[in-house]
């Protein structure tokens, strides 16, 4: 129980105690790019390169690392356990990403929707791999996703976007953005921007700061306490940083306070309710839209990560199952049955337990306890896998 309750707490909270890497590197600014959010109806099968080179897309090559997968020019640093060396064909597709990672998800759910062969690589936030050395040669900003197409590495969600639709196309792949100048063009890149812009950092944490702004959550109601807890272990942590650590660079400690300074303003329910307002304006907007649209789309991949969330954080009830958004509610039960949402996001109600046990039982491979511990931890997660599977599958199907 106290292993599934702290992987559950970090599931949908952003890690705010400094973990020092081994150094500090300054953060890859993205760029800010359109993408077009709705997906035309055709054929998902496995697209192949149309050799189209992105010309803004920032990214750099695998060739900055020898044959051993290592920096040429920097210290070595150790390999994950999963993966001794880097093996990137020349058109093999990778995505590193952490799954409860929202523009993870849209960006898993772009290549699904497109039929594109990826390989997907877990990088487990909650135990913080994104910190390792071996993700950090990939990338320095220390995020997911990031995708690798042979020897180029997109890192920017924006850019990863771009450089699908670039280079991947064609008459049975499906295109995400019309054609520059169409009638389509500019109404759907005022969409995308219209969705791509709420704050939905503000929105997790502040649903788990404040469950009474919330209906049936999905998350714990412990998370509250342990977070706050959490919270204040941060601050102490960065005022001792401020005073032990003079060698780390001011970016790394600003960026820090920065992150802790933005949790904290999540925590304050006057401004909780403002932004919960300002959501409500735009799924009016979305609402609006959705009515005028004549054309049925495959798929809205901003809109469908948008809702699925909401709907884990307790708001689904507030915003559109109430009956105030029809179009919402339709548009959400059908995108739930599409092939790449159930693929990438699976049933709303396993999402927690889908977050949960592969972190634990990773943690338990990187650092094994005693042989008994680890026999009675790993039968107690399979068994309450076991049982939670047939809970909800005598509720739910």
């Amino acid at each position: 129980f106290v292993v599934l309750k702290s992987f559950a707490l970090s599931v949908f909270s952003f890690p705010v105690c400094p973990s020092l890497p081994p150094s500090i590197h300054p953060s890859i600014s993205p760029l800010s790019l359109p993408w077009f959010s709705l997906i035309r109806t055709k054929p998902s099968v496995m697209a192949s390169s149309n050799n189209v080179t992105p010309t803004n897309c920032s990214w750099w090559p695998i060739s900055a690392m020898d044959e051993d997968g290592e920096i040429t020019d920097g210290e070595k640093s150790e390999e994950p356990a999963i993966e001794s060396k880097p093996n990137f064909s020349k058109d093999k597709l990778v995505l590193y990403h952490w799954t409860q990672s929202f523009i993870s998800q849209k960006v898993r759910l772009v290549i699904n929707e497109k039929g594109l062969l990826c390989e997907e690589r877990d990088v487990s936030l909650p135990i913080a791999e994104h910190k390792e050395p071996w993700f950090m040669r990939l990338n320095l900003g220390e995020e997911v996703p990031v995708f690798i197409h042979g020897d180029t590495i997109v890192s920017d969600y924006n850019q990863i976007i771009e450089y699908l639709e670039a280079n991947f196309g064609g008459e049975t792949v499906a295109q995400l953005i019309p054609d520059a100048g169409s009638p389509l063009y500019e109404r759907v890149q005022q969409y995308r921007e219209l969705l791509d812009g709420l704050p939905m950092d503000a929105y997790t944490h502040g649903c788990i700061l404040h469950p009474e702004l919330t209906t049936d959550s999905m998350i714990p109601k412990y998370a509250t306490a342990e977070i706050r807890r959490h919270l204040a272990n941060a601050a102490s942590e960065l005022m001792k940083l401020d005073h032990e650590e003079p060698t780390l660079t001011e970016p790394y400690l600003s960026k820090q306070k920065k992150l802790m300074a933005k949790i904290l303003d999540h925590d304050n329910v006057t401004y909780l309710k403002k932004i919960l307002g300002e959501l409500a304006m735009v799924l009016d907007q979305v609402e609006a839209e959705l009515e005028k649209r004549k054309i049925e789309y495959e798929a809205d991949v901003c809109l469908g990560a948008l809702l699925h969330r909401l709907k884990f954080l307790g708001l689904s009830k507030k915003y559109w199952e109430d009956g105030s958004r029809p179009n919402l509610q339709s548009f959400f039960e059908r995108v739930q049955k599409r092939y790449a949402f159930r693929k990438v996001l699976g049933d709303i109600h396993t999402t927690l337990l889908s977050a949960v046990l592969p972190n634990a039982f990773r943690m338990v491979k990187k650092k094994p306890p005693s042989f008994f511990g680890a026999s009675f931890l790993m039968g107690s997660l399979g068994g309450m896998g076991y049982f939670a599977y047939w809970f909800l599958k005598k509720k739910y199907v």
